[in-house]
């Protein structure tokens, strides 16, 4: 109900103020009223399809650290080593970066490019549309399908259609310096969101959003271990493998470095036996973990995945054919298949890994940013370590 009335108001609203090309008001006394129309709608009700709230609040209040000097000299397995990933934003330099006009974000045109066709990002798609029905802009989007290329071809088309704001996943973390310069030359302000660029791209952006992987998974971690621990008392060493994800975006780095460089601290009995990335195929990652299991035996006492979907499938296809029930294994979630693993036993934990938030987020951020709200350089997801005990609260499922 208080969705449906969010809405009236907003339709109410749109109708009333004539938008020029763009989505920017006419004249002053327009984006006044638009500005005092869009600051009244609240979308704090919203739900996400798991019965969650929508926009729920950062639980994150971790305190950000002093930047090493050279932060690549550390090994691997020094959480500083990641600094400028895991961190990224806070020692960002904005002086590039457009005020705003505080016109208003009701009729804004948004372009929305993601990295990829999943059924995460459907859900991704879905919970940025309600925050945007809500605020009457107009929301377009566009996916490269994991390529690239088409990526930046998907820019630079963004860019000739001239938006309010471009929201963009960067698919390669090293490579979104240059296409945040880019958006930030051609005069469009922009935020990136869902995965973490390097540093550098932040001084073109007004803030980034999204989870924080490396902390979640800094999370996870001593989940896993204080699990691994009760599972093997006294063990001197506990081999663990690490199925990774795709290559070059920050979830390739924080959900495999963010739990060694944790667990290098809080459980230096556990070792790293191999990490490799097989993709999102399950008969592949089934093969993988097959091949360690031949490999390592029962040295391998546990793995860490990064996805709970295809391949934690292929993990417990693997495991079930090895006839191998001590191997503990956790993983990014909560995919429906995630969450039912979780329920069966199979998997013992996933990280809360709203996608219906993560657009949500991108795009309220940008109507706070439209509403001359101030916007701190980065806006986390809340964070959660979903298990057997609290799975139920999440179902149904986003995707």
């Amino acid at each position: 109900m208080k969705r449906m009335v969010i809405l009236m108001v907003a339709a109410t609203l749109a109708a009333t103020y004539a938008f020029a090309a763009g989505g920017q008001q006419t004249g002053g006394t327009d984006a006044k009223a638009n500005l005092e129309a869009s600051l009244k709608i609240d979308t704090s009700g919203l739900k996400s399809a798991d019965g969650q709230q929508l926009l729920k609040p950062s639980t994150d209040n971790r305190k950000v650290p002093t930047r090493p000097a050279n932060p690549d000299a550390l090994p691997e397995t020094d959480p500083l080593h990641w600094y400028d990933m895991e961190w990224a934003g806070w020692n960002a330099n904005k002086a590039a970066v457009p005020k705003s006009p505080m016109t208003g974000a009701i009729g804004k045109k948004v372009v929305l490019i993601v990295h990829g066709d999943h059924p995460w990002t459907t859900a991704c798609i879905n919970g940025a549309k309600k925050v945007a029905d809500a605020y009457q802009m107009k929301l377009t989007v566009k996916s490269p399908n994991w390529d690239l290329a088409v990526q930046n071809q998907m820019i630079d088309q963004a860019i000739n259609d001239r938006p309010d704001m471009i929201l963009l996943i960067p698919l390669d973390a090293k490579t979104a310096p240059q296409q945040a310069r880019k958006i930030n030359q051609a005069g469009i302000p922009l935020i990136l969101f869902n995965t973490l660029p390097d540093a550098a791209a932040m001084d073109y952006a007004i803030a980034w959003t999204g989870p924080d992987d490396f902390g979640q998974f800094r999370l996870l971690a001593r989940t896993f271990a204080d699990e691994l621990r009760r599972r093997n008392p006294g063990a001197k060493e506990l081999g663990v493998a690490y199925v990774q994800h795709a290559p070059g975006g920050s979830p390739y780095f924080a959900r495999c470095y963010g739990p060694i460089s944790e667990l290098a601290s809080y459980a230096p009995e556990i070792k790293t036996l191999d990490k490799q990335a097989p993709g999102f195929e399950a008969d592949k990652t089934m093969q993988l973990v097959s091949d360690w299991l031949t490999r390592f035996g029962k040295d391998l006492k546990g793995i860490i995945a990064a996805d709970d979907s295809a391949q934690t499938l292929g993990i417990v296809e693997a495991l079930k054919k090895a006839g191998r029930e001590d191997v503990l294994v956790v993983a990014a979630g909560n995919s429906k298949v995630g969450m039912d693993l979780v329920k069966d036993g199979k998997l013992f934990a996933i990280t809360y890994q709203t996608a219906e938030g993560d657009g949500a987020l991108a795009v309220q951020t940008a109507a706070d940013w439209f509403n001359g709200k101030e916007i701190p350089m980065r806006r986390n997801l809340a964070q959660h370590i979903i298990t057997k005990q609290d799975v139920d609260q999440f179902y149904p499922p986003q995707w």
